[in-house]
């Protein structure tokens, strides 16, 4: 089988070289290729796979030949990739945290995925933190998020700790419905994450007590998704993922796009009517951002969708409407602009529209019935694939993979290949590029070639490694430099100098210098240190995050003891006042006394929803023994004695 599919393995690293000769070696089975494979012979438990969706996430796993796609506490398939910390201390995530997005904004964490491995400095950073309602600040070149916890604490967060507090929900989500403890995933990430973004992925993994034993491309997942039952078909499936944060076909970031769009159109419509202008009103764009998102759903099915905001600014209601049409108006260039790299992978893979069997419509915003108009009417015609919920195609591909990686049966005819579809090279005399690997070549890949130095006695070889399809460096994107250096003094033209690319299945480029004469080699990873956090910092935030855990834990045993004190005062008290139950059977002496009791304690629970564990658990033993007090003067005056209350045991 085939898969067409759109990768921007982004591989870091660099080199330059004066002069190359015609030498070359290729490897495609790399080493590391070998250690994935080995995966299947190793005891690594059931391996789940994660969609870190940049709006939502969703997690699945491949057991007894099929997918299964698992709901989380709530009883929904994707999870809101938010995180939320309120004035009480509580950290919520999920649908909890998206919830109280609208009271609580400044503390409500999403679109991590857009800040995560970039730096402060990235233009397309900066341009997206202007619209997060949360604080972003620079901390070591690197962009942090910085939240309130409690009502006077202030927390700062890296992206990928509140990745990891995501991940770490989904892994909950899957343990509590495999009733087992999960370790290993595979993760997705878009196509265009460079190597910076994937290891920061990884990291967040470790982090969330996950090992992630596979990063995949989300357009990957979702043709391993449809592709299942079409093996040995020779398909060729094309696929068009477009999501709540990302373009996959290309880098385009749409969906924000879209989002601007139509809240600039609510802002200014609103502003023209009232003559306010609510942009520095976190709440009030939070509320508006809500309601768009509804509306953008609801215009997938129907022509028309109604606003409505109850005290949206200044304590005035807002009320508008936006028709399908209207919508379309607004984001048409944007929409159409999403061909073009429709088209550029055609030209990329060599093939016409009447070469494609299956177009895939991925991710949530696909759902737009002018998305998929223009896809179809592209492709003269032809209806894309609807098998899969678009919102799980990528969660469902990741497990698949993950069921391959665990040596699940049903998965052993599965091969997995993504393509590099950028040239990597190294710059050569004169600032020419030298190729290494093509575009379009299948990954893991490993390939070599000879070079030479260009001056007499030359000791030092630069090392600049590039991206791109044009002739000379300056016209494409530099990944990196490194040294390789103690080349003994020699004529130009003697030393032969092997550079290696390797790409592993991860999609991650290493790259080595070797002077073939005296065996000197330098090896380095692209992996953007200065981007990444240090092994120091990953384990700080591991220790950190069992503290959350244990912070959690201890919230919900609070909650958990005040849920039970108050089921059982009420229950009580719905008891006495049964006359089947209690109400008749009760001397007025004792009743009085026990309805005081109750009564005491539902007071006291409105007044205290904030005390502590034990204060709970002792409100409730007060109750008890109440209870139990005058139920041993009722059995005392029918001359019997009380029932024994059964001892407690320890659970094994």
């Amino acid at each position: 089988m085939r898969l067409l599919c759109l990768f921007l393995l982004v591989a870091s690293s660099s080199c330059w070289w004066p002069f190359s000769d015609d030498t070359e070696k290729k490897n495609d089975k790399t080493e590391s290729y070998y250690k994935e494979e080995h995966y299947r012979k190793e005891i690594v438990g059931t391996v789940i796979g994660i969609d870190l969706g940049t709006t939502y996430s969703c997690v699945g796993v491949f057991e007894n030949g099929r997918v299964e796609i698992i709901a989380n506490d709530q009883g929904n398939r994707i999870t809101p990739s938010y995180v939320a910390f309120t004035a009480k201390g509580e950290r919520l995530i999920g649908d909890a945290a998206k919830n109280q997005l609208t009271s609580n904004p400044e503390n409500t964490v999403f679109d991590a995925k857009r800040l995560i491995g970039r730096m402060w400095g990235d233009s397309s950073l900066q341009q997206d933190i202007k619209y997060l309602p949360f604080k972003v600040i620079e901390k070591k070149n690197r962009p942090h998020i910085q939240v309130n916890i409690g009502s006077s604490r202030v927390k700062t967060f890296t992206p990928e700790e509140i990745s990891a507090m995501v991940l770490t929900k989904m892994k909950e989500t899957a343990e509590a419905y495999l009733g087992k403890k999960v370790t290993h995933a595979v993760v997705t990430v878009p196509a265009y994450f460079n190597d910076a973004q994937r290891q920061a992925t990884k990291d967040a993994g470790t982090i969330a007590g996950l090992t992630i034993i596979r990063v995949i491309n989300e357009p990957t997942a979702a043709a391993i998704a449809y592709g299942l039952d079409k093996m040995g078909q020779g398909k060729n499936i094309l696929v068009f993922d477009l999501g709540g944060g990302t373009f996959d076909v290309s880098l385009l970031t749409i969906e924000n796009g879209v989002f601007k769009r139509v809240m600039e159109h609510f802002i200014k419509l609103y502003k023209s009517k009232t003559g306010n202008d609510v942009r520095n009103d976190n709440r009030a764009m939070q509320k508006l951002r809500r309601e768009v998102e509804k509306a953008k759903r609801t215009l997938s099915t129907q022509h028309q969708a109604h606003i409505e905001i109850e005290s949206f600014f200044e304590g005035e209601d807002f009320s508008e409407m936006l028709t399908r049409a209207k919508f379309e108006e607004l984001n048409m260039d944007l929409f159409r602009s999403t061909m073009k790299p429709v088209q550029k992978v055609l030209e990329d893979a060599d093939m016409k529209k009447s070469d494609i069997d299956e177009i895939v419509l991925v991710g949530g915003s696909t759902r737009i019935p002018k998305i998929q108009q223009l896809v179809k009417d592209f492709f003269n015609g032809k209806e894309p694939s609807r098998g899969i919920n678009p919102d799980e195609a990528v969660a469902y591909g990741a497990a698949v993979q993950a069921g391959v990686l665990s040596g699940e049966e049903d998965t052993d005819d599965l091969v997995l290949l993504d393509v590099c579809p950028l040239t990597l090279g190294i710059e050569t005399k004169g600032g020419v590029m030298s190729k290494l690997v093509s575009r379009n070549t299948a990954v893991p890949t490993k390939k070599s070639h000879t070079f030479t130095t260009t001056t007499d006695n030359q000791q030092i070889v630069a090392i600049e490694v590039y991206e791109g399809e044009r002739t000379m460096t300056k016209d494409n994107n530099l990944l990196g430099i490194f040294h390789l250096t103690d080349i003994p003094p020699a004529p130009r033209g003697i030393p032969l100098i092997e550079v290696t690319f390797e790409i592993d299945v991860n999609g991650i480029l290493h790259v080595t210098a070797e002077d073939k004469g005296t065996g000197n080699k330098k090896k380095i990873i692209i992996n953007n240190d200065q981007n990444r956090l240090t092994p120091e910092e990953i384990k700080r935030m591991v220790k950190q995050a069992e503290r959350f855990a244990d912070e959690d834990k201890k919230l919900k045993e609070r909650v958990d003891a005040r849920n039970e004190l108050e089921n059982y005062a009420y229950s009580l008290k719905n008891q006495i006042e049964d006359k089947e139950k209690l109400g008749d059977k009760l001397p007025s002496d004792d009743k009085e006394d026990i309805e005081k009791a109750i009564e005491e304690k539902i007071e006291w629970l409105e007044s205290h929803q904030d005390a502590d564990l034990k204060d709970f658990q002792a409100k409730k033993k007060e109750l008890e023994e109440v209870l139990h007090s005058i139920v041993s003067k009722l059995y005392a005056r029918a001359g019997r004695p009380p029932p024994e209350e059964d001892e407690e045991k320890d659970e094994l």
